[in-house]
């Protein structure tokens, strides 16, 4: 499963997810490397509600 995580401020890593740490962060593998970083937590899915 491709995921994101957050390496600092400004830069964000997308691949496959490898392993959750017991810190909290996840490593994930981008070709032959693995980076560590925050995973990037997304939305909930929008529903559309009809019209009252």
């Amino acid at each position: 499963m491709i995921r994101t995580i957050s390496i600092g401020n400004y830069m964000s890593i997308q691949g496959y997810f490898v392993k959750m740490l017991d810190n909290g962060l996840m490593v994930i593998r981008d070709g032959e490397q693995l980076f560590t970083g925050a995973p990037v937590v997304t939305g909930a899915a929008v529903v559309n509600l009809p019209a009252r």
